[in-house]
């Protein structure tokens, strides 16, 4: 579905049109409980293929970029990608523990938040037997989303 305003074409895309599609149904949920009524267990199963599908899909496309970067830098860039991934995550719980004193299941899920980790919310869930861990989720979430997003512009300008 395409709108035209003056000659630039404007469309949902994907995301878009599954965030409005999901919304109506949620609705049409909200209005008629008994309508998409799927059984737990179901979702369940349909969660979890869908998280280990996403898994394999994004380790299938990264893995060349990572065997091309070994061969052109070697263990540096094996070392730095720990450093990147694992210094912000180990402040980000040390700063959350000690500064501002979170609990342990919202700070976990802050961090799953901040990385946009829907497969590490799950598993923070699934271990602690409690939703609590996603408190912490939806605000890092949507806060690291726009950053990332604010960021990519920036840094597309600068270059």
């Amino acid at each position: 579905m395409t709108l035209n305003v003056g000659s630039i074409p404007l469309t949902l895309s994907t995301a878009g049109g599954v965030l409005l599609v999901g919304l109506l149904f949620g609705w049409l949920r909200s209005v008629r409980p008994a309508f998409g009524r799927v059984p737990r267990a179901t979702t369940w199963f349909m969660s979890s293929i869908g998280l280990n599908m996403f898994i394999a899909v994004v380790g299938l496309s990264a893995g060349p970029g990572v065997i091309d970067g070994l061969k052109e830098l070697g263990y540096v860039f094996v070392l730095w990608s720990i450093a990147a991934a694992a210094v912000p995550m180990l402040l980000s719980i040390y700063i959350g523990k000690y500064l501002f004193r979170f609990d342990d299941a919202i700070l976990f899920g802050c961090c799953a938040g901040s990385r946009t980790a829907a497969a590490a919310l799950s598993m923070i869930t699934d271990k602690s037997q409690s939703d609590v861990p996603a408190i912490g989720y939806s605000v890092a979430y949507a806060t690291s989303s726009i950053i990332l997003t604010l960021f990519g512009i920036v840094i597309v300008l600068i270059r």
